[in-house]
């Protein structure tokens, strides 16, 4: 078992453009509370099976996030998204079926209550939270989740997002100061993101 087990979490998303509103605060939170954020996007090898690394990262994952707000296709003939729950699938067979993994835990978000079950019956009377695709109700439903998976003494949400807020604006200066474009800011890569986090939460505690 990976050696920081306990402080990763495996993020389970969708990848478009669109969620990057959901995404980037969501990673800024987990860094914020001392935690290991992991996701597919962590490093990209063609040659290597994604499927082949979301296993891995769940294996040295104890904690799971998983946001199925894509199960419903927006518009006609278009497919709805599959990925985020057959990961959660593997998520949960990793808790039941393997006794090493048995103390796992996993947050289920959707972007409206009950509407999952309509698409996964079998987790009807789950315990989910709902983010409305709002930053600052994502960021409270993490920190709460946390607190209530026994995380002590954590800043209140409006903290957080505030802190997700300066970051954000000085992230933004400091690229742009680089000749980064908008486009190249919005595009930038999780590793370089994540780390421009941790970057700037040492440089705010000095």
């Amino acid at each position: 078992m990976r050696r920081n087990y306990q402080k990763n979490v495996f993020i389970n998303c969708p990848f478009d453009k669109e969620y990057y509103s959901l995404l980037r605060p969501m990673i800024f939170t987990l860094i914020y509370l001392g935690f290991t954020p992991r996701i597919a996007l962590e490093r990209f090898d063609s040659g290597e099976a994604r499927i082949h690394k979301i296993i891995e990262i769940i294996k040295e994952c104890k904690f799971g996030i998983h946001d199925l707000s894509r199960l419903k296709s927006k518009t006609r003939g278009e497919f709805y998204r599959l990925n985020m729950p057959f990961e959660l699938g593997l998520d949960m067979g990793a808790k039941i079926f393997c006794n090493k993994f048995k103390n796992k835990r996993y947050l289920i978000l959707e972007k409206e209550p009950f509407r999952y079950q309509a698409a996964l019956s079998d987790l009807s009377n789950s315990d989910i939270k709902t983010h409305k695709n709002d930053a600052r109700t994502l960021i409270r439903n993490l920190r709460n989740w946390f607190s209530e998976n026994g995380v002590q003494n954590i800043e209140s949400a409006t903290a957080i997002w505030y802190k997700f807020n300066d970051f954000m604006s000085d992230f933004y200066e400091s690229r742009k100061k680089q000749n980064f474009s908008d486009e190249d800011i919005y595009e930038i890569p999780i590793p370089e993101y994540v780390n421009s986090i941790k970057k700037w939460l040492i440089a705010q505690s000095d």
